[in-house]
């Protein structure tokens, strides 16, 4: 399995050299990463990562339909942040984001945890820009600090900043490559310079959840 998503990653890789404004934005480099709606471990769903050079960058491994817990891991299997969902009675589907791995199996206790993230599902379906998520820094916050805009289900998405600046992109891959679809269960994910690719993964996480 490694194997072939080496082989995706470089085919998209290869593909996207000959159009460089994906991988360059005013003179600084992007993150190309190459995401697999599929788990190295054959039991479980959850996600592979590869980047551009073909390496494993991220995984999560989820052994439940809809899981109140995720966890995004390194590809060497560190877990770099964990995402809960909120056990508020709210109607909007909230999402916890804490750094690092929290909860009964860490040797600090939950509730000395403070989330870095609140994540929250748009739920006006009106909405003229197609708005999918914000995302807070506390959650007493009226401004939001990123916005997530377009449609998850296509694989066309923007996060953008307060100032509306895109700082990463989910792209669909349409492409077939040496007789191989690509389809939904492989898409591009496209970070600007300074902002956390591993943060951008976690958003990706979180909508798969919020809109699959």
């Amino acid at each position: 399995m490694v194997l072939l998503l080496k082989y995706l990653s470089r085919s998209v890789y290869e593909e996207h050299q000959e159009q460089p404004e994906l991988y360059k934005t005013q003179d600084h480099l992007c993150t190309s990463l190459t995401v697999w709606r599929k788990s190295l471990i054959v039991s479980c769903n959850g996600f592979t990562v590869i980047d551009s050079d073909g390496n494993l960058a991220y995984r999560v491994d989820n052994y439940m339909g809809r899981p109140k817990e995720l966890i995004l891991m390194e590809g060497s299997g560190k877990s770099i942040l964990t995402m809960r969902r909120s056990k508020s009675l709210r109607l909007v589907d909230t999402w916890l984001v804490y750094g690092g791995e929290v909860g009964d199996y860490c040797t600090s206790a939950i509730s000395a945890e403070k989330p870095i993230f609140y994540v929250k599902k748009c739920m006006n379906i009106l909405h003229a820009n197609n708005v999918l998520a914000y995302v807070y820094r506390r959650s007493s916050d009226k401004r939001y600090a990123y916005m997530i805009e377009g449609s998850y289900s296509h694989r066309s998405c923007n996060v953008v900043d307060e100032t509306k600046r895109v700082v990463a992109e989910i792209r669909r891959k349409d492409a077939i490559t040496g007789g191989f679809s690509f389809g939904l269960e492989v898409f591009l994910l496209i970070v600007q310079s300074g902002f956390d690719p591993g943060f951008a993964m976690a958003l990706v996480l979180l909508l798969d959840q919020m809109f699959s």
